[in-house]
């Protein structure tokens, strides 16, 4: 148990007290940003089919991650601000360590997933910048770095249980919205992916002319066999300025 608060506070999509039974019935724009209700609407039916899942899971017993307040955490930034794209599997499975966004864990969790320890180590590596003790990656979403699990959901302490319930239309959607944007100008928008392993490499075909920045995932089983030494971030950075857009900041905040 610790005592800090975590360093973002999560606001709620529809308040904290509403849960997936009633997220079923709600505007698509109040799930989720304007934007992304846009860019979403082709795959509204599967949203709310997935949702009435979650819900009947809730109902069966069973402990459904994250909250329902985070579920769909990674449309809560503006779509048209995206930049980064970085992909995960589904959330941990962990009963406090989901909070939405691919990799992130609350900032009060201690200690943090041994993937995301590994992403830090590469961080430093990569622009030497220190690694945190915490996991709460909210700062790089407010640049624009999206961290999109293809899941968005998990039984808690069964990884995997999610899958093919419906998540993957959603975020297949969500990924080729993102890549077919284009500027005032007529040109593609700046975007860079970061694909992690074979699952994340599996949405190659969906990002059209995308940079696509690809490697070993940062799990312990695998990041010595092409994750660490990869460097992401600057390589990512590089690319976007080729694309005139703004290199990101990866630096944490410190708790």
């Amino acid at each position: 148990m610790f005592d800090s608060e975590p360093l973002f506070e999560l606001e709620p999509i529809a308040g904290d007290t509403t849960g997936f039974a009633e997220m079923v019935n709600l505007p698509l724009d109040t799930l989720v940003t304007a934007d992304w209700a846009q860019a979403l609407a082709p795959v509204e039916g599967a949203l709310r089919r997935v949702l009435a899942f979650l819900a009947a899971e809730v109902a069966a017993g069973h402990q459904v991650l994250p909250s329902p307040s985070n579920v769909l955490r990674a449309f809560r930034q503006p779509f048209a601000a995206v930049k980064v794209l970085i992909v995960g599997q589904d959330p941990y499975p962990t009963p406090g360590h989901a909070v939405g966004l691919a990799f992130a864990v609350d900032g009060r969790t201690r200690p943090i997933p041994r993937s995301l320890a590994n992403i830090y180590k590469e961080l430093e590596a990569d622009l030497g910048i220190p690694a945190r003790v915490h996991g709460d990656l909210g700062a790089w979403t407010e640049q624009g770095v999206l961290l999109l699990n293809r899941v968005l959901s998990v039984r808690a302490g069964l990884a995997g249980s999610h899958r093919s319930k419906g998540w993957e239309e959603v975020t297949t959607a969500a990924i080729t919205a993102v890549a077919s944007r284009h500027a005032p100008d007529g040109r593609p928008a700046p975007l860079v992916a970061l694909l992690w392993g074979k699952d994340a490499e599996s949405v190659r075909p969906l990002l059209g002319e995308t940079p696509v920045l690809a490697s070993a995932h940062p799990s312990p089983l695998s990041a010595a066999r092409g994750f660490f030494g990869s460097r992401p971030f600057s390589h990512a950075n590089a690319l976007l300025k080729e694309q005139g857009a703004d290199a990101v900041d990866w630096t944490l905040p410190v708790l």
